[in-house]
């Protein structure tokens, strides 16, 4: 499904202003100008997880979503229309944005020690009021694969 996808982000070093010597990086999620996203975001919000924890699996039934792990390592797990598994891993070493196109099912593992956080754009600004999100089973997804985190399940 070409609508799932991980998008490698450019990540720039970032120099000291009096010596020049590399002091850090910027990781460039979106730029307006880039045509990465299929619809410009209407709201961003960062999302943490606990250490092995599981956020999901649902579904927006209203929007499309775009993740990025900012700190920690996590895993995305997204069902496609035909029922396959696609695992994208994202991490603050190796950031992927990882589209999640409306109507589609994810979940999402934490595989750190620590609090992983995600950074989060979405095609349209949730409200408090709305029922826009669907939880659902993956009963046929082999969770084991990721240790620790199978005691959730």
């Amino acid at each position: 499904m070409d609508d799932i996808t991980g998008i490698l982000l450019e990540t720039f070093p970032t120099k000291d202003i009096h010596d020049g010597h590399i002091n850090g990086k910027l990781n460039v999620i979106w730029r307006d100008w880039d045509n990465i996203l299929k619809s410009h975001p209407k709201m961003v919000y960062v999302s943490h997880v606990n250490p092995y924890e599981i956020k999901g699996p649902h579904l927006h039934t209203k929007r499309d979503s775009y993740f990025v792990c900012i700190r920690g390592k996590v895993v995305f797990i997204v069902k496609d229309d035909s029922g396959k598994y696609h695992e994208i891993k994202s991490d603050e070493e190796n950031p992927v944005l990882v589209q999640i196109p409306k109507n589609v099912a994810s979940a999402h593992i934490n595989l750190s020690d620590e609090k992983s956080t995600i950074l989060a754009l979405a095609s349209s600004a949730w409200r408090p009021n709305d029922d826009e999100m669907k939880n659902v089973t993956f009963d046929d997804y082999d969770w084991k694969k990721w240790k620790k985190a199978v005691q959730n399940v």
